[in-house]
């Protein structure tokens, strides 16, 4: 076993490096920087409905998985057609066909896209379980959620030759899923805002119960370099589920949930760019020195949008010294900063101040001297 999880950390340290080269190209699209000025439109999402021919997905009573899924993600690309006529879709599939995993993932990439929707529809033994989760790449923290990555992943055993597609990952194998640890959480922050969109507005459209945006390991996002989620959309082993997405109504309240979710995104996205342009030079000199507040750090990344950081919407992720370093605020003025800290105190008692020029941490009395405070 000690050998086996060594052959898949060398393994993963190889691959890792072609994948960040990918993503960093990825960035291209996006602007680089105020002196730029470039303003990002989101042009091209990629839709795409799991499984498909020989894969089946989850078995159903009425229709199965690959059924439902690309009857769903027909009407959603419908959806962004008709509110975006800007933006290009592309469908993994439009067909009952099967599409190996890898493929789905070069597809996007070679499109360029700027989101990535992988849509699914959930089982259990247990058939009270229901609702709608949206999962972004990451590691799993509880062992249903690394079920449900065993699960799509499984797609794979239907592909000739996978174990030297896939680098020798077997999808029922624990010990596989360490591949993931060794990767860069490249597009986590937008990933989990668009998941939790999705999540939001299943609430406001269709009334199924919110299991929350949750992280695992599925090989559908591991290569695809941009902003990528897996959709869960209820579950079809419960029975009154299974009948709510066999209906026209359900299937189109489901697809307008994550089109408006999509609204939400884009607009969110492109009004930032905005913002982000306009600042130019002029702020760049006098904002180099800024002070935050430090409420957490971890070996392993936390979600921005997790309960932990109490629905507050400006926290942000530093990798420092190999840990995750989590700060809430940003402030020119020290005295600003401190009075914050007393307030953000009352949700975090150990929370403490610190200061980063240029987006790289120097001590407080460093960048109280530069920035004669």
């Amino acid at each position: 076993m000690f050998d086996m999880v060594m052959k898949l950390k060398i393994r993963a340290k190889l691959h890792i490096f072609p994948i960040i080269f990918i993503f960093i190209l990825g960035f291209w699209k996006l602007p680089a920087s105020a002196q730029e000025k470039e303003e990002y439109h989101l042009r091209t999402v990629v839709i795409d409905p799991g499984h498909g021919g020989r894969d089946i997905g989850a078995p159903g009573a009425l229709k199965h998985e690959k059924d439902l899924v690309l009857e769903i993600g027909l009407r959603l690309g419908e959806y962004i057609n008709k509110h975006h006529p800007d933006v290009k879709v592309i469908y993994t599939r439009k067909t009952d066909t099967f599409i190996p995993l890898i493929k789905r993932s070069e597809m996007a990439n070679k499109h360029q896209a700027d989101l990535f929707i992988s849509l699914h529809v959930n089982a259990n033994e247990n058939k009270h379980v229901k609702g709608t989760e949206t999962y972004v790449m990451g590691l799993h923290k509880t062992q249903s959620n690394l079920e449900v990555a065993k699960k799509e992943n499984a797609a794979i055993l239907y592909e000739e030759d996978y174990s030297r597609k896939y680098e020798g990952f077997d999808p029922n194998s624990a010990e596989s899923y360490i591949i993931f640890s060794l990767m860069q959480n490249a597009y986590l922050k937008q990933s989990l805002k668009f998941a939790s969109s999705v999540q939001k507005n299943f609430g406001y459209s269709t009334g199924l119960i919110n299991r929350g945006v949750k992280q695992a390991g599925f090989l559908v996002l591991y290569k695809t370099s941009m902003p990528r989620v897996l959709v869960e959309a209820g579950f079809i082993s419960n029975p009154d589920q299974e009948k709510y997405l066999n209906t026209d109504d359900g299937q189109r309240k489901i697809a307008h949930a994550i089109g408006q979710a999509f609204d939400d995104y884009k607009e969110k996205l492109e009004q930032q760019s905005v913002m982000l342009a306009s600042d130019s030079l002029e702020n760049q000199q006098e904002e180099s020195i800024r002070f935050k507040i430090q409420v957490a750090a971890s070996s392993d990344p936390i979600p921005l949008e997790s309960d932990y950081f109490k629905e507050y919407d400006d926290v942000q992720e530093h990798r420092v010294a190999g840990q995750y370093k989590y700060t809430i605020g940003s402030f020119s003025n020290y005295q600003e900063a401190r009075q914050f800290k007393k307030k953000i105190r009352r949700d975090f008692p150990d929370a403490f101040l610190v200061a980063f020029k240029d987006e790289q941490t120097i001590p407080v009395k460093k960048a109280l001297s530069e920035s004669n405070q």
